[in-house]
């Protein structure tokens, strides 16, 4: 398995730049394409006269916004680089819902963090919540001033379910290329099951492999992090738990504390 499409939103928030790179240099190391996507939806005419100045309004408000969706294509251009293949693809759409389109001819998608505290970066981003929940591809979360991912050494967070499978098959293409993978289990009451045989598993496809239980009795989360930060890790693998609840998606502990506070990027699956 490899990564043949890598897709990125392009915005004009401060983060922007840095993903874009992150994004790129793993088109590099992977010989993949990168495609690049952005979208903003036209706003509708208000107080209008008449029809005729409905269609005034409606053609300035789409230059307005096609001038936005230039810039965003520009930014893209600009932090990708040269050496790689790119797309790009826009619309006069909501950003969220495009990105979610793309995703389906896409092997990951590399989105940014956005916590309490993190930037805004205005109606051209994209929330990492939605899209893990809703493309139905691996999302890479990026937190800011993370300029490359070398995946050197790996922490997967593993609890036996379809998520964390699928998290584990989706990081196949870092793993089998770390010096060092870590699978972490968290807790009792049977979150142990299956991780001699995930070990196993990754092992066969070229990870040098240690199964490590952790002992919590509350903020997985945390110990998780401190797991990590202590191994020097820059990766954590893991399944994304989460429903939605009046149109908002509502997380489990450690996937709504790492999608707000992770220092490391974080490879989820939903």
């Amino acid at each position: 398995m490899d990564y043949a499409n890598i897709l990125v939103p392009a915005d004009l928030g401060e983060a922007a730049p840095d993903r874009i790179r992150l994004a790129a240099g793993l088109a590099r190391r992977f010989d993949a394409t990168l495609t690049g996507a952005a979208a903003h939806a036209v706003p509708a005419p208000i107080l209008v006269r008449d029809v005729y100045d409905a269609i005034d309004q409606e053609d300035r408000n789409k230059a307005q916004v096609q001038a936005i969706l230039e810039q965003a294509h520009a930014s893209f251009e600009r932090f990708a680089g040269d050496g790689i293949r790119t797309d790009w693809h826009w619309c006069f759409a909501d950003a969220v819902a495009h990105l979610i389109e793309q995703a389906r001819a896409a092997d990951l998608v590399v989105v940014s963090r956005r916590g309490p505290g993190d930037e805004d970066p205005g109606p051209l981003g994209v929330p990492p919540g939605a899209v893990l929940m809703e493309a139905g591809r691996p999302v890479l979360v990026v937190p800011p001033r993370t300029l490359s991912l070398k995946a050197s050494r790996i922490v997967v967070a593993w609890k036996d379910g379809p998520e964390a499978r699928r998290a584990v098959s989706a990081a196949l293409p870092f793993m089998s290329g770390a010096d060092q993978v870590f699978l972490a289990t968290v807790g009792a009451d049977g979150r142990h099951e299956g991780a001699e045989d995930v070990a196993m598993y990754l092992a066969r496809h070229g990870a040098h492999v240690t199964a490590t239980p952790l002992h919590t009795a509350d903020d997985a989360g945390s110990e998780l992090l401190r797991f990590a930060l202590l191994l020097d890790a820059d990766l954590i693998v893991l399944g994304a738990y989460g429903h939605s609840r009046l149109r908002e998606w509502m997380f489990g502990g450690v996937t709504r504390d790492l999608l707000d506070r992770s220092p490391l990027c974080c490879l989820m699956c939903h």
